[in-house]
Order: structure tokens, then sequence, then C-alpha cells
């Protein structure tokens, strides 16, 4: 059973290592450690976004809303940054706040008034992009000394590697939700929740609690993102993270959680954004091929990856 669990896993990692390698076999430069840490550079934001995501997944679940409301909280840091003057410490626990209380609101919603997930977080996704809209339809571009700051800080690597601050701090995300989605009470809700809610209930899990609370931690991770993001572009973008929730959702499925919930790994969606992000990086290598084949092989791997889930499951009820 536990060697079923891991076979996602271990796939993932297993093309990751195997494209590694291919690349750098074809590429000079290819297997450096520089582009190790592009790759997290790159999908810092992604990252959170799905780390959120992996949780609501977890539980069973599904989030559509956090592309847009990473939008929403870039939109909001630059204009309260750059029009309006605000101190960026304060605007950052601002829009934490509120994509917390947004994510409150959608889980509020499913759970008391049982309502679907995709329906809910549909309807919050359109809510917040055209909210994001409405603030400012212009990239707003962001000039203030702490982002000049935090862009000449970071940690120098071997090979002309360099991680920059908000990648690491990226990295204490990931640890922080290790941790809290496999060793803390409210980490094994979200498994039991998404196992069998009704067995769930029954055992004292706090099902009302938990669930809003697993909405709320995504978005106020969808929310962080678009601040991240705001410093890896120094602007802010109604049109940012058309299509996030799609990546998202196809990292943590390829990292090997089960979309019906209730088995999953917060390393597994690491690898999945990993994975793709590799993909990315050998198409850019690569030179000729469009970019949109990236997309192609990313759909083959989510097609092959729900049918190794759809067999474990099988064998897994016949044994």
């Amino acid at each position: 059973m536990i060697a079923r669990r891991f076979v996602p896993l271990l796939a993932t990692f297993s093309l990751l290592v195997v494209m590694f390698i291919i690349g750098g076999f074809q590429f000079e430069g290819f297997a450096s450690f520089q582009v190790v840490t592009n790759l997290l550079t790159d999908n810092a934001f992604l990252l959170v976004v799905a780390l959120g995501m992996t949780l609501v997944i977890l539980s069973g679940g599904i989030d559509l809303s956090v592309g847009a409301v990473v939008a929403l909280s870039g939109v909001l840091c630059a204009v309260l940054i750059s029009e309006y003057q605000w101190p960026p410490l304060l605007v950052f626990p601002l829009v934490l706040v509120i994509g917390t209380l947004f994510g409150t609101l959608m889980g509020s919603l499913i759970y008391f008034y049982k309502l679907q997930p995709f329906i809910v977080t549909l309807a919050g996704m359109f809510f917040a992009r055209g909210l994001a809209t409405t603030i400012s339809e212009e990239s707003v571009g962001i000039e203030h000394p702490l982002y000049y700051a935090v862009a000449d800080s970071g940690i120098a690597l071997p090979g002309n590697a360099w991680l920059p601050s908000y990648a690491i701090i990226v990295l204490a995300v990931l640890a922080g939700l290790f941790l809290l989605t496999h060793y803390s009470r409210f980490g094994g809700y979200v498994y039991a929740i998404g196992g069998n809610s009704q067995s769930a209930a029954l055992m004292g899990v706090p099902i009302a609690r938990s669930t809003i609370g697993i909405y709320a931690m995504s978005s106020f991770l969808a929310a962080f993102a678009g601040i991240l993001y705001t410093f890896y572009t120094f602007s802010g973008y109604a049109l940012t993270g058309i299509g996030m929730e799609l990546d998202a959702i196809a990292a943590v499925v390829i990292g090997g959680t089960l979309l019906t919930g209730g088995s999953g790994y917060i390393l597994g969606t690491l690898l999945g954004v990993m994975l793709m992000g590799i993909i990315h990086t050998y198409i850019i290598f690569e030179g000729s091929l469009n970019s949109w084949w990236a997309r192609i092989a990313i759909g083959l791997l989510l097609f092959v990856f729900i049918a190794l889930q759809k067999v474990l499951n099988r064998s897994s009820q016949r044994g």
C-alpha cells in the first residue's frame, strides 16, 4: 500500500532526473547549478500557488480563483505603493488579509451552503479578475527602494548561480507547508476530509473550520504569490496569472496528488513545478521549437499521471 502511494512521486522524480540528464548531454550549460536556481526563481510564484492548491485538492476540492487573486494582489500592491505612496510594509499585510478573507468567504459558501467548489471558486475568479481590472486596466510599474534592495539581495552560489531573496522566502514557505501538512493536526484533517468527509466527521474532525481554513490558506498563498510576482516584474497587471490556476492544478497532479483527494505530498508539488519548468527550459535551449510544445508535453504528462492514478486506485481496491 505504501509503495503504491509513492509510485507517482517516484515517477515524477525520475522524469525530472531523466530530463535533466538528456538536456545536459544535448546542450552546454544545461546541467548546471544556475539552471536549477533559475527553475526555482522563475517559478517561485507558481510554486506558492501550487502549494495552496495542493491543500485544496488533498481535501477533495478545487480552487479556480488563485490566478485572479494573484492579479488582484499584484494590482493592489502596485497602485497603493506607486500611486498612493503607501509604504510596502503596510501594503503587504493588508493584501494578505484581503486574500485570506476572500478565501474564507469562499470556504464558508462551500461548507454552509453545500455549494460545489468548482462553481464558488469560478465565481471568485471572475470577481477577483473583474475587481483587478476595475482598479487598473493598465500595467502599473513599481519604483520603491525596498524593491531595489530585495532585487539586489540574495545568495551567490557555485557556478555563477544566484538565488534571490524572494526565492529563499519561497523555500521557507515550502518548509512551513511541508511541516503543516505532514506533521500537524490540521494536515491530518486535510487528508481525512479528502479521504472521506463523512467518516472524518464521525471521527471528530472539525469539518467546517478545516474546510474554511483550507480555502483561506489557498487564497492567502495566492495573494502572497501576487506580492512575489511584483518583485519579479516590478509591476502589477490585471491580466497577470491567466491560466495560472490550471498550471497549479497540473503541477499538483503531476506531483502525485490524487484529484479525488486524500493522497499526495507537498514535495511532490515541488517536483511537479520543477518538471514543468525544466520542460520550458529544454525548449528554450533547443531554440527551434515553439513554446506551445511545452503545453503539449505537459498535457501528455497529465494524461499519463491521471491514467497512473486510475491504475493504482484499481489495484489498491483489488488488494
